[in-house]
């Protein structure tokens, strides 16, 4: 593997996922893992691989990424945003296509601070009138 690379940040809820994109054969490293081993749902594999099938650029590229924070959803949806972000350095004619699909839209929703005087967010303790 050379030492050229593209890089890309991922991120959404309380996930971050520094990714980059080495010329290769198609393997994705996540942590140093495969990422079927990573994200062992089928549906979170899915999600990491659209931009490159999207862009048809599966087997093209090696991947590692370092993802941190979050949950097993949010940190496959960081990666997917980290790797839009890679092939864009890659290519920029990529940019209409993947802006159409959302991956280069940064996902802002995030879990809302509980609020004093509430049970939670948005939940207020129970009301007795009696």
């Amino acid at each position: 593997m050379s030492n050229e690379f593209n890089y890309g940040t991922g991120r959404r809820k309380n996930a971050t996922a520094r990714t980059r994109l080495y010329a290769g054969s198609g393997q994705i490293l996540v942590n140093g893992r495969p990422y079927e081993d990573y994200f062992p749902r089928k549906t979170l594999q899915m999600v990491v691989r659209q931009p490159l099938e999207l862009t048809k650029n599966l087997g093209k590229f090696d991947i590692k990424v370092n993802v941190a924070g979050g949950g097993m959803s949010g940190q496959a949806q960081a990666v997917r945003h980290g790797i839009s972000r890679a092939l864009l350095e890659v290519d920029a004619d990529l940019r209409g296509a993947l802006k159409k699909a959302g991956f280069l839209t940064r996902d802002a929703r995030k879990k809302e601070r509980k609020k004093y005087g509430q049970r939670a967010a948005r939940a207020r303790f129970q009301y007795s009138k009696r």
